[in-house]
């Protein structure tokens, strides 16, 4: 685990990538799941670069991003105001750990949300669950491999499996369905251009009730 405070090791992170004003790219299993669902609310946890709130609210969601890094969510506001989409993007600070945004969502998005850091991720992903309106969907998508170009290339970490995360969340069966939870590939794009095959653990939890 690293020793540096996790505000301080994201915000470098961010930090030591060029700002951009062009559309980062959208997470692959967002565009494939999402694409045709009537806009709504939506929260993107971990937001990073902006990618994904960018694409849905160019398809008219109204998004709240958040992240632990001052600097991701910074560049974030100031990419959607160039690109016209300040009304639709609304982002702000978070430390998951410990305060989670308020409101009520048909969409919530975690894509990747891993950290060196200790947090309670079945917490958080309980908590968005619960953040969901009546037919909202809780779209977790995870590393089920190491890209060459991650952070993190422990050559131990084992990466839970999609029905190890939604019994780790514990909900009621009665309010909250399983739709969705696979391991398909892909082959990823990093930062520099480079690709690789990459595995995806995706879950897609529906609120019925």
């Amino acid at each position: 685990m690293s020793t540096t405070e996790p505000r301080t090791f994201w915000d470098d992170l961010y930090a030591a990538r060029p700002a951009a004003q062009d559309r980062r790219r959208p997470n692959a299993r967002l565009t494939e799941i999402v694409t045709g669902l009537p806009p709504g609310e939506a929260l993107d946890l971990g937001c990073g670069d902006g990618g994904d709130a960018l694409w849905l609210a160019e398809r008219g969601w109204r998004v709240t991003a958040v992240d632990i890094s001052a600097v991701a969510v910074d560049r974030l506001a100031a990419l959607a105001r160039f690109h016209g989409l300040g009304d639709r993007v609304t982002a702000v600070r978070h430390d998951l750990g410990g305060t989670f945004p308020g409101g009520e969502f048909d969409l919530v998005c975690a894509h990747y949300l891993h950290t060196p850091f200790e947090l309670d991720r079945a917490a958080v992903l309980r908590s968005a669950a619960h953040a969901l309106r009546p037919g909202g969907r809780l779209l977790v998508v995870d590393h089920g491999s190491t890209a060459p170009w991650s952070w993190h290339q422990d050559p131990d970490v084992r990466y839970p499996g999609p029905r190890e995360v939604a019994a780790d969340i514990a909900l009621d069966a009665a309010t909250w369905l399983v739709d969705r939870a696979d391991t398909p590939r892909r082959t990823a794009t990093g930062p520099g251009g480079q690709t690789a095959e990459v595995i995806d653990h995706v879950l897609v939890i529906r609120r019925t009730t």
